[in-house]
């Protein structure tokens, strides 16, 4: 209901007169958004679309071996999450005002990872042209491992050898050398899932978000694995249980409540909507 009353698709930049700001990132902040699913009454399972917007601490690791270069590890903290049963548009609008709320426009350096879905960089794009977007480095090497499994057998040695080889190459930021491995195949005698055959596109069209090495010396996270925990943690522990399922209107209600408890307000959100009455 928020969304629906602050968030203009014209204007979205005026949601930050509406929208109450709570737990602003100052410096480094990161976005991930993705799905997951519940069981509702007479519809069967629908998604649940999520977005996390969290704090990133990048620390340098000094080694105590002068040969070992010093190493750039994340951390991110301070979570705050958005879920609802919606469609891509209205958890645009969502995501957009949880953007506000945290501030995260304003950071120095603004990231988001997430698994390359076309309306997850549909909505994030629009949202946040400016954020640097990345690839989630398991879903790539999870499919360069899908692809070497088709071109050359799964539990051989070529297809371990070819995964080991590229995934080396994409790890240390050499994208275009996997993009070529990967139109060299013959794809004409590859049987496969459509989505694994698209795998040479999938690539060459994301190159400049996977450029691990650089991403990784600049102190950005390159997983999404705030978000994949939260369709967990916060939804699935709750939601994903035993039973008939929930109706719909009880299930946006309670995945609403879900989302202000984890992400530490849920006082203020009680004390916000509802009446005075209704608290006790």
């Amino acid at each position: 209901m928020e969304a629906r009353q602050a968030y203009d698709a014209e204007v979205p930049q005026l949601a930050s007169y509406v929208v109450s700001v709570s737990k602003p990132i100052e410096s480094q902040a990161n976005l991930s958004t993705d799905g997951g699913m519940v069981l509702l009454r007479e519809e069967g399972w629908k998604e649940v679309k999520m977005s996390v917007i969290s704090e990133v601490q990048p620390k340098t690791v000094v080694s105590t071996k002068p040969e070992v270069s010093p190493e750039i590890r994340i951390r991110l903290q301070r979570h705050s999450y958005q879920a609802g049963l919606w469609n891509a548009d209205e958890m645009g609008q969502h995501q957009y005002l949880e953007g506000t709320r945290r501030q995260v426009e304003a950071c120095l350096r603004f990231t988001s990872v997430n698994d390359g879905a076309s309306w997850i960089d549909r909505i994030t794009t629009s949202n946040y042209p400016k954020a640097i977007q990345i690839i989630d480095w398991g879903h790539a090497e999870e499919r360069l491992w899908k692809v070497a499994k088709a071109a050359f057998g799964e539990g051989t040695l070529p297809a371990q050898q070819w995964a080991e080889q590229h995934i080396d190459l994409l790890w240390h930021g050499r994208v275009k050398d996997v993009v070529r491995a990967l139109h060299q195949l013959d794809w004409d005698r590859i049987a496969c899932l459509d989505d694994i055959r698209q795998s040479p596109a999938y690539f060459e069209s994301r190159q400049s978000k996977m450029d691990y090495a650089l991403f990784r010396q600049a102190g950005y996270p390159i997983g999404s694995g705030t978000v994949e925990s939260g369709i967990n943690t916060v939804v699935h522990h709750r939601m994903k249980r035993q039973g008939r399922g929930w109706k719909r209107e009880n299930a946006q209600a309670m995945l609403a409540a879900l989302s202000e408890f984890h992400s530490g307000r849920f006082l203020i959100a009680w004390n916000t909507k509802l009446p005075l009455s209704a608290r006790s």
